[in-house]
């Protein structure tokens, strides 16, 4: 018998909110299979702008801050499976792992890691792009490809540069080390769905 293809992870910006065509193609396109099996993981968008507001206005942790920035990425996947209801929201690895194999899209909540984790900081510099890319690893994913809602800026040549540029989080170069897939920065002019070897950035 053979084995199920590894599905890729997509990313899809929270920033996307603001492009409302675009974000809908994407989703309809994955939920389509046009990428092939696949898991999607909605950025916190302005729910997650939100706590920060919040935070700075009110002073609580940043560990409360990270929670609830998880919540916001919950609740985006309930807007992503309303938007397209084909897509289904799922916690756990093994609840992704089977939707995949009833042939469906899971979108993940990533509630599950609310309480905690040894290997994800509970700050800032954690957002859905270092989430994205601890989770393929921990599904095995072949590749992962992040959404943005901007392009990567000329003379970037690796994740660090990325990340002082504000594209990805201040974690995201530790997280890149841990993931030995491909990884790709999709900005607007992208093909939808991703192309079937995207590149990565110099480690």
């Amino acid at each position: 018998m053979r084995k199920p293809a590894a599905p890729i992870v997509v990313k899809l910006g929270g920033s996307l909110v603001a492009d409302a065509p675009r974000l809908r193609t994407w989703l309809a396109h994955l939920a389509d299979g046009a990428a092939g099996p696949c898991v999607v993981v909605p950025g916190g968008g302005p729910l997650a702008e939100a706590v920060r507001t919040s935070q700075a206005a009110l002073g609580f942790s940043d560990a409360l801050a990270h929670r609830l920035a998880l919540d916001a990425m919950g609740r985006m996947a309930e807007i992503f499976s309303a938007l397209e209801p084909r897509l289904v929201a799922a916690r756990a690895p093994e609840a992704l792992a089977a939707l995949l194999a009833s042939g469906l899209v899971p979108v993940w909540d990533p509630a599950d890691l609310k309480a905690g984790h040894p290997d994800i900081p509970e700050t800032w510099d954690v957002t859905s792009d270092s989430l994205a890319l601890w989770l393929a690893a921990a599904i095995g994913a072949s590749r992962c490809c992040l959404v943005k809602s901007a392009e990567r800026p000329a003379g970037t040549t690796d994740w660090a540069d990325l990340a002082a540029s504000g594209l990805v989080d201040a974690a995201f170069p530790v997280f890149a080390a841990r993931y030995a897939g491909p990884i790709a920065i999709l900005g607007p002019g992208a093909a939808c769905p991703p192309a079937a070897a995207p590149e990565r950035a110099a480690a």
